[in-house]
């Protein structure tokens, strides 16, 4: 199976999926990450920092656009290959980006149909009028281009068509267990990442010019991750709804569920301590 990630920063497939990348890694699928922005001026903590400081380091403060981006690629590259991750592409567009463009639909369209993903993941778009947040920004384009990507023809466009299996869309804004309350909104799919959650820790640790380093990486996987993690009744998950309706030909039931002991599972569920088991390296 091929498993391809979408998103705006160069950061994002790590902090929302990184675990379960991981995870299908370790099974032996190829993991495709595209990042439609360079991440220049997102979450530019290391040099805004800088400039803080009564003797600040006249490289890191007087930093260019081409050297922040080529930095965070380097934390990319690391992160991804912690991770797991078969190859990173970048299309490097400007982050300050606030409205769909035509050109970077027919260009995302076109990675699609070359990677032919079996399964693409990108962020749960908000209201579209939020036009600041980039990442509803960069998932309506994913969105459009997967439109596109299924009207290719192999006579008139030189390509076939092509149409992804499922869509798990990330960071959407709850997670409880409860279908009927909130009309069926909720994180439909959790993976455990319990046992590569170390990994996805050191991973965000590469990411030091957001300031994701160190007590960040452990705080959010431990907020988000943990509450995740205790709707599914696991020590760590990262939680995922389905763009796509699933056919099956019985019933289905997980492992997971088969085996679940709602009299124990809060026990369970609270085995690791983060912080104890990956330190901060000094």
């Amino acid at each position: 199976m091929k498993v391809m990630t979408v998103y705006a920063h160069p950061a994002d497939t790590i902090t929302n999926c990184g675990g379960t990348l991981a995870r299908h890694a370790d099974a032996g699928d190829e993991v495709v990450a595209l990042i439609l922005t360079h991440g220049g001026r997102i979450h530019a903590n290391r040099y805004a920092e800088e400039w803080r400081k009564d003797t600040p380091d006249a490289a890191i403060a007087g930093a260019g656009l081409d050297d922040i981006v080529a930095f965070k690629k380097g934390e990319l590259q690391r992160a991804a290959d912690i991770v797991g991750i078969s190859r990173v592409v970048t299309l490097d567009r400007d982050d300050r980006d606030a409205a769909l463009h035509d050109e970077l639909v027919e260009a995302v369209a076109e990675h699609l149909a070359a990677e032919r993903p079996d399964v693409l993941i990108c962020d749960y778009p908000q209201n579209p009028v939020m036009a600041a947040n980039t990442h509803t920004v960069a998932t309506t384009t994913v969105l459009a281009a997967l439109g596109r990507a299924g009207a290719y023809l192999r006579n008139l466009d030189g390509r076939p068509e092509y149409h992804v299996k499922q869509v798990y869309l990330t960071s959407l804004p709850v997670f409880p267990t409860d279908g009927l309350s909130l009309f069926g909104v909720r994180n439909d799919v959790f993976v455990d990442i319990t046992p590569v959650v170390g990994r996805k820790v050191a991973a965000m640790d590469c990411f030091d010019s957001q300031g994701y380093s160190g007590l960040f990486a452990r705080k959010l996987i431990e907020s988000a991750n943990g509450e995740a993690g205790r709707a599914a009744g696991v020590n760590f998950a990262e939680g995922f709804y389905r763009l796509y309706n699933e056919t099956h030909a019985l019933l289905p039931v997980t492992a997971a569920a088969m085996a679940d002991d709602p009299l124990t599972r809060h026990i369970s569920y609270s085995r690791v301590d983060l912080r104890a088991e990956y330190p901060i390296a000094d």
